[in-house]
């Protein structure tokens, strides 16, 4: 058939070349002339000199086994460009939480055990709560928090474990986020394969993972992408779609949310209940600011924080050991609040008093005001059907996963493969 992609994300190409896979014929428009959606590259000056970074730092995780297999299909070499490491959850002071490199979940239980800077009590309490959650079978009822799940726990563990893991992996805090898709994450992370939860820190721009590799594979595969082009609007033509002059037999919205709603509402299909579940989604924002000095530098490539309302970043990576320049720093701020010249401010004063870094100066602050959507409990999200021929894919669509690249890549193949 021929199909239509609106939107170049991370959902989008995986969806283009998946459907193109199965014998499609494929266009992308994508409003942007850079691909990637909210996970991109973009251009920095750093000490006078052009470097491609990207709007916001990314982890990935070993348990993103369609993401990596995706990659492995359009040749991308994932030991070139992550940098792969244990999960390692460490602050400043050295305390906090390191796995071994041991099967799993031997690795978890050994890591708690041996973690830095906690008491037995942190420990012990730890290891009891997660026990429990594996006996459940990593399942709860689906109206629970994580800070529900973890009643009993030891603040030392909460602090220093359980928060940054949420905020890190759903983008929302503790007390206003979903238990029953953490669990998931922590399950396929910690305890269903091993090296699931090592961490994979990007040593390229997020555009080489992937994004530039899927649109390469589509043209040489005869697909066609055209970058720059907004989508302003769809109208039902015959047993297609009508998208900008041209009929497809199918489309599919790989574009943000708001954008998904605006186009399926002027479609004039029936979609009332969609609409609803979509535009009802609320957002987080997501914040990086990257610093530089010419000696600064972390004892290793990522630090947990300790954050405050006034010290508001959860982590630091030293961008000097992952590819970048020497010297410069991203500090991420998950479910930040607030401008960008106060977030900056802040994270000065936090990098100074928490790691004695005095002569920092700003580089560039990005704000993504609507990078994930709250992943509270109970929620309802949209499926990837919209109506008749035209469906939806991106990581706010029903599915396990909180606001990933994964759940992003895994949305836009099941999408391709709906396609009827």
């Amino acid at each position: 058939m021929k199909v239509a992609i609106v939107g170049a994300g991370w959902a989008g190409c995986a969806a283009a070349v998946e459907a193109t896979r199965l014998g499609h014929q494929v266009t992308v428009f994508e409003a942007s002339r850079t691909a990637g959606g909210r996970a991109r590259r973009v251009m920095i000056t750093v000490a006078g000199r052009q470097v491609a970074l990207d709007n916001g730092q990314h982890i990935l995780i070993g348990a993103y086994s369609e993401t990596l297999r995706l990659m492995k299909e359009l040749d991308v070499d994932a030991s070139a460009s992550f940098l792969r490491l244990p999960l390692t959850m460490q602050f400043p002071d050295g305390s906090g939480l390191k796995l071994p490199d041991w099967p799993a979940p031997l690795d978890a239980f050994a890591g708690i055990l041996t973690a830095g800077g906690w008491s037995w009590a942190d420990k012990l309490s730890l290891l009891r709560v997660a026990l429990g959650w594996r006996l459940g079978g990593f399942a709860c009822q689906p109206g629970r928090s994580v800070s529900d799940l973890c009643r009993g726990l030891a603040p030392g563990a909460m602090a220093s474990l359980i928060e940054p893991l949420c905020v890190s992996a759903l983008n929302t805090p503790a007390e206003r986020a979903s238990g029953q898709v953490f669990l998931r994450v922590m399950r396929d992370a910690l305890f269903a394969q091993s090296g699931g939860s090592n961490l994979l820190l990007p040593r390229v721009d997020l555009n080489a993972l992937l994004p530039d590799a899927a649109l390469a594979w589509l043209t040489t595969n005869g697909g066609t992408q055209r970058l720059g082009v907004r989508v302003q609007a769809l109208a039902p033509a015959g047993t297609g779609w009508s998208v900008g002059g041209e009929t497809f037999e199918r489309v599919v919205l790989a574009c943000p949310p708001v954008e998904a709603a605006r186009l399926a509402e002027s479609s004039g299909v029936a979609a009332d209940a969609w609409l609803a579940q979509t535009r009802g989604l609320r957002h987080e924002a997501l914040t990086t600011v990257y610093v530089h000095a010419d000696q600064a530098g972390l004892r290793q490539p990522m630090l947990a924080l300790p954050a405050t309302s006034t010290e508001p970043a959860q982590f630091a990576f030293d961008r000097g050991q992952l590819g970048g320049p020497a010297g410069l720093l991203a500090f991420v701020i998950s479910a930040s609040s607030g401008d960008g010249a106060t977030l900056t401010r802040q994270v000065l004063a936090q990098a100074a008093r928490q790691l004695g870094l005095t002569d920092l100066q700003p580089v560039q602050t990005i704000v993504e005001k609507r990078a994930t959507f709250a992943c509270t409990p109970g929620l309802l999200r949209p499926a990837a059907r919209v109506a008749g021929g035209l469906l939806a894919c991106g990581d706010y669509i029903a599915g396990p996963y909180p606001a990933t690249l994964e759940g992003a890549v895994r949305s836009g193949l099941e999408a391709a493969r709906a396609l009827r």
